[in-house]
């Protein structure tokens, strides 16, 4: 059973350096197309779609007029010029694009565990916060995944796959982010996402979260990184609205993963700005 459009993916100018964060954000929101879906057990699942994000700086050239010429004075003699100021021929290098560190796996080499991609023991999005109860990886992807899931990331050459759950009031959400080695693996698994992602317990989420159940989820990509999220009720009820708290906490943690690799390519990329200008 399908349900509405939700909005956990969206996600001012400066002084001629872009804001990434910013652009990134507004062109998952203009792009994205999602779609969530109540699964019963490990049955349906749903799909949400990331743009790629791309960004131009535009330059504007003054055309306010050609060279000065000399005038007359009051005295009838010739006054020259005022000279121009010159400036270098050294161009500067255009600074570095974090999309590009999330996308290419010869530039992405930073260290990648669950402490680095989910280093905050609370999750926030704006009031709503959550407590982080667990956190996982492993290599084998397929043993992270229910379902058609599993195949779909091993025929697309899924590297690792981390996750971390969240919990907060009888709630809770499991994130997982999985990498590939390039962009189009990743869109591709979000297009033709079928399965499930592997709830993780522990940390007083129980054994029971979200096997055997009605729960909610979703796919999305940015980047060479596809990530999931599969959201449910603590007690094991069925989650019968994406308008419940179960779809908030679903949402918030779809937006968190987006955060997430997107601060993994801000880090990255303003460590070699950082580098460029020594």
């Amino acid at each position: 059973m399908s349900f509405g459009h939700g909005g956990p993916f969206d996600g001012p100018g400066g002084s001629g350096t872009p804001d990434w964060d910013a652009l990134a954000q507004e062109s998952e929101a203009a792009a994205r197309r999602k779609r969530w879906m109540l699964i019963g057990g490990s049955a349906l699942a749903a799909v949400a779609v990331a743009g790629i994000v791309t960004a131009a700086v535009v330059t504007s050239n003054d055309s306010g007029g050609g060279n000065p010429t000399a005038s007359p004075t009051g005295s009838g003699a010739t006054q020259a010029p005022e000279p121009r100021p010159s400036f270098s021929d050294v161009s500067v290098p255009p600074p570095p694009n974090p999309q590009d560190y999330i996308s290419d796996p010869e530039k992405d080499r930073a260290p990648l565990t669950p402490a680095t991609l989910f280093p905050d023991k609370t999750m926030a999005n704006g009031a709503r916060t959550y407590s982080r109860t667990n956190t996982a990886t492993t290599k084998d992807c397929t043993a992270a995944a229910q379902g058609a899931l599993g195949s779909l990331l091993s025929h697309n050459g899924c590297s690792q796959l981390l996750r971390a759950t969240y919990s907060k009031g009888g709630v809770s959400v499991t994130v997982g982010v999985a990498v590939f080695d390039s962009p189009a693996q990743a869109a591709k698994v979000r297009d033709q996402y079928k399965g499930n992602l592997a709830p993780l317990s522990g940390g007083g989420v129980p054994a029971s979260f979200c096997v055997g159940t009605g729960c909610v989820t979703t796919a999305n990509a940015v980047g060479r990184y596809a990530y999931f999220t599969i959201a449910g009720n603590d007690d094991g009820k069925r989650v019968e609205s994406t308008k419940s708290k179960a779809g908030q906490i679903g949402r918030d943690g779809g937006f968190y993963a987006f955060h997430r690799i997107q601060q993994r390519g801000k880090d990255q990329a303003a460590k070699a700005a950082a580098a460029q200008s020594q």
